[in-house]
């Protein structure tokens, strides 16, 4: 082992979550260790949809998506795997921006403002005597008075954790893909097929992203990600003709397999959760995004307050899971139990009966899914 560095608070995971933990910690003068595991630029899989809730809190911390050509989104359009289709304007609304250029411009502003960001996998998180222990598995040892883990949906940690959804199905996969072509900008779109349905929508540089979650199930019957879009996601025919005026930019689509959306503690062995790593909200509800960042912005705060002695660490625990059920349970509920719907085509069918005869339950859904404005930082 190499000598041990104490950090005041050690960031494992350099997403969402944990780049907007550690611009907001170390803008307010806190050091931080931010540990990731692989390089960055990267292209991860993800739908690329931001409510602009998060944009005041976003702007507090020096970081303007449109500054970095993020396109501005405020429709939607559901569309059955029949070809059924809903369309509204989105009050709130959102951007597209990839993840490739986020995370990337995130992380640039975070060390700007003092992080550490290192490459390592992390191994093991250990607790004792108030002080945590971080191990990697190049050998390193760090300790800190905090840990946040933003690691994203699944990592070896949670089976070292012993974390309880990860001994159970996880029976979801996903593949992203950016593509070319034409696709109105201003759109996100959501298209239902059989065991599943995929996110369209623009992001910088007139690039399309395309984002589909599958259960494994139905997915294995194919021989490859472009034989299941061919005989599968084709079947919804606005969705067909999308694939047929657009291409794929990349070599290969991205996929991602054993996704669970069953619930997972906020906190776990003195350790803060946040982002994905805490709760994965279902792609069908687009917001997985902010909630990454209010996710931060929770711990953050709650985790000054601690190293400032103005709360006890029973009080910072306390705090961040009842702050965090109130935050987002119902928002995952409703992503689940929307996913549930969109995935059995007797209950979608009636339920887009509903959706034509009183249009304003897709509004209420976009509101139940969203959270409020996120506040600034305070300085």
């Amino acid at each position: 082992m190499q000598e041990q560095q104490n950090w005041p608070v050690i960031i494992v995971g350099a997403g969402l979550a944990g780049l907007t933990s550690a611009i907001h910690l170390s803008k307010m003068g806190i050091k931080v260790l931010l540990i990731e595991k692989e390089n960055l630029p990267a292209h991860k899989v993800c739908g690329e949809y931001v409510s602009n809730e998060v944009l005041p809190y976003l702007d507090s911390l020096g970081f303007d998506p449109f500054a970095v050509g993020a396109t501005r989104i405020n429709r939607l359009e559901v569309v059955l795997a029949s070809g059924k289709t809903i369309k509204t304007n989105m009050q709130l609304g959102g951007f597209g921006l990839s993840r490739y250029h986020f995370d990337y411009s995130l992380l640039q502003l975070a060390k700007s403002y003092g992080t550490t960001a290192i490459k390592a996998q992390v191994q093991q998180i250990l607790f004792k005597d108030t002080v945590f222990t971080v191990n990697t598995q190049d050998g390193k040892t760090f300790k800190a008075a905090q840990v946040i883990a933003a690691y994203g949906k699944r990592s070896v940690l949670d089976k070292n954790l012993e974390r309880p959804f990860f001994k159970q199905s996880a029976p979801f996969l996903a593949v992203k893909t950016h593509r070319k072509g034409d696709f109105p900008s201003d759109l996100v779109g959501l298209y239902n097929f059989k065991g599943g349905y995929c996110g369209i929508s623009c992001v910088e540089q007139n690039i399309i992203n395309s984002c589909y979650i599958a259960t494994y199930k139905s997915f294995k019957k194919h021989k490859n990600p472009e034989q299941f879009e061919q005989e599968v996601l084709s079947q919804n025919p606005v969705l067909k003709q999308i694939l047929e005026v657009t291409e794929p930019i990349f070599e290969k689509p991205l996929t991602i397999s054993q996704i669970s959306f069953l619930n997972k503690p906020a906190v776990q062995k003195h350790i803060l959760f946040a982002g994905d790593a805490a709760g994965l909200i279902h792609p069908l509800c687009g917001n997985g995004m902010s909630m990454a960042i209010e996710s931060a912005q929770l711990a953050s705060e709650l985790i000054i307050k601690f190293l400032k002695g103005q709360i006890r660490r029973a009080e910072l625990e306390s705090s961040y899971k009842k702050q965090w059920n109130q935050k987002f349970k119902k928002r995952l509920n409703t992503g689940h139990y929307a996913s549930k719907i969109m995935q059995d085509s007797r209950f979608s069918s009636v339920a887009f009966k509903g959706l034509k005869t009183a249009p304003f339950i897709l509004d209420a859904l976009i509101k139940r899914t969203h959270g409020q404005i996120l506040k600034p930082l305070a300085l």
